[in-house]
């Protein structure tokens, strides 16, 4: 299996290149085929669940960079505060208060990524374009002094319409663009299905799973 996950990240790193930030999604992948990804010296992964990230985080080495990358509960946020490496999906302002407040407790600044809500799917969550401009305009983020907002994130429509899927990227990279001046540096769009087209849309962090490791 560690021939294979080799062979995929290879591919995938050539395909990228300097464009853009890889980053391993490990939900539901088994233990060893993250270890062996690990161990091809990739140090950057990212979970869906807490609880997984905890119960991963327990058994691989302390040099890997952790990711949150799914739905946070705010009564979540306390296991994860002592070492999150970046947290992608802030989807309010309530959740937003919570990792101030732990990140306070832990005498940390933890890096984060506004969550936008930009696919055609109520299962889909985080801020709306008009709430994420409210937000940036009205330097909202400066409330959050333990908190350091790095980008933006999101999740295009599952769905085979390239056009749409285009265009929600589009969405995303235009609003990455015009606030610049916080400044946001990280735009994570495109995962194992669509993040060539992501990428060629201005995406410059990819979150893939199932593409690394099948």
């Amino acid at each position: 299996m560690s021939s294979i996950i080799q062979s995929n990240l290879d591919r995938i790193q050539t395909e990228i290149g300097n464009r853009a930030t890889l980053i391993a999604v490990t939900k539901y992948q088994e233990l060893d085929d993250v270890k062996a990804l690990y161990n091809l010296g990739f140090k950057t992964f990212a979970e869906n669940r807490v609880q997984d990230l905890i119960a991963k985080k327990e058994v691989m080495p302390d040099d890997i960079k952790w990711h949150l990358i799914g739905t946070l509960q705010t009564n979540k946020v306390k296991y994860i505060a002592p070492f999150i490496h970046l947290i992608q999906s802030v989807d309010s302002e309530k959740l937003l208060m919570e990792i101030e407040k732990q990140a306070t407790k832990n005498n940390r600044s933890i890096p984060y990524l506004l969550q936008i809500h930009v696919a055609q799917e109520d299962t889909k969550h985080g801020f709306s374009v008009d709430e994420a401009e409210e937000f940036l305009t009205q330097k909202i983020y400066d409330k959050y002094p333990h908190c350091k907002l790095e980008g933006i994130m999101g999740m295009a429509t599952n769905t085979v319409d390239v056009a749409q899927v285009k265009s929600e990227f589009e969405t995303l990279k235009r609003l990455f663009d015009k606030h610049k001046d916080v400044p946001l540096q990280t735009l994570s769009m495109g995962m194992s299905g669509d993040y060539a087209l992501a990428i060629e849309c201005g995406s410059n962090m990819i979150r893939v799973g199932s593409a690394l490791f099948k």
